[in-house]
């Protein structure tokens, strides 16, 4: 699996902050914080990076194309697909 280029620091307060390049893509609190920190203490490094991007909503689904070509998105962007 390729990283996706994504890293992540706990802070003293118990947030989590997740950065995609870095820069900040989310703050995770509370108990998601907390199961974010349990999942990457055992987890993969691979694993991980499909975590974070599930976090922040950086996550492709592979249906863009698809997307692109149903009648409620045509009229948008008329020209650029």
């Amino acid at each position: 699996m390729d990283d996706l280029g994504f890293t992540f620091r706990a802070r003293k307060n118990g947030e989590v902050e997740i950065l995609h390049r870095g820069r900040r893509a989310t703050t995770l609190r509370g108990t998601v914080a907390r199961d974010f920190l349990a999942t990457a203490s055992a987890g993969d490094e691979a694993e991980l990076q499909q975590v974070m991007a599930r976090l922040t909503g950086n996550f492709k689904r592979g249906n863009e194309r698809t997307a692109a070509g149903h009648p409620r998105n045509r009229n948008r962007d008329k020209g650029t697909r």
